[in-house]
């Protein structure tokens, strides 16, 4: 568990912002160490990178993790991973919003509902610009598809309600902005740049 937490804690962010341009993530953009802010700053060269880093820092623990006699713990483990990328002890507890890791973590439990959920989250971006709306949309989305396409898998379907819980509350300043009518876009419809995007909305 600790090992998990301690591999999720790995600040991809900022090590590339650091490597990229010799800066710390978390004074530009929205601030937060995630991969769109380093979309924002550094482009999609660094960006997709960190993404794929990021969700494999949640799958891995899974899939290493022993299911005898334990059948939980892939999922602790996984969970484990995601707190530690939310809370990273080497970057003073303030990582990025976990949703990548999230998303790494149940590419090994339920990869289908990840393909679903990736799918509702790129539908709703395009209609609305707005990464924290899809990201909560999509994550959302999970239980509903765990629990129609695996409905014997109590441990995941519950793992996949803490996430929507655990996502909610990582955006709870996201979703004042939304509420307010100051959140800023990724982009708009037509594909379009809006506002700058310097909103704390990363995953």
């Amino acid at each position: 568990m600790l090992g998990s937490y301690l591999l999720g804690a790995t600040p991809t962010s900022y090590i590339a912002g650091k490597l990229g341009r010799g800066i710390d993530l978390r004074e530009h953009g929205s601030k937060n160490l995630g991969a769109t802010n380093v979309y924002r700053i550094l482009g999609w060269k660094y960006a997709i990178p960190v993404a794929l880093i990021d969700i494999a820092k949640g799958a891995i623990p899974v899939l290493l993790a022993p299911t005898t006699p334990y059948p939980w713990l892939p999922l602790a483990a996984g969970g484990a991973a995601v707190l530690g990328h939310m809370f990273s002890p080497y970057v003073s507890f303030k990582g990025g919003k976990g949703v990548a890791t999230a998303a790494g973590m149940f590419v090994a439990l339920a990869p289908l509902a990840v393909l679903i959920a990736i799918a509702v989250w790129g539908a709703c971006l395009w209609l609305t610009g707005y990464v924290s709306l899809s990201s909560i949309i999509g994550v959302l989305s999970v239980p509903l598809t765990v629990a129609l396409l695996q409905p014997g898998a109590s441990y995941v379907f519950w793992a996949s309600v803490a996430l929507v819980v655990l996502i909610i509350f990582a955006h709870r300043r996201n979703i004042r902005g939304l509420i307010a009518g100051t959140e800023n876009r990724f982009r708009t419809r037509g594909g379009q740049s809006g506002r700058p995007a310097v909103g704390p909305s990363d995953p």
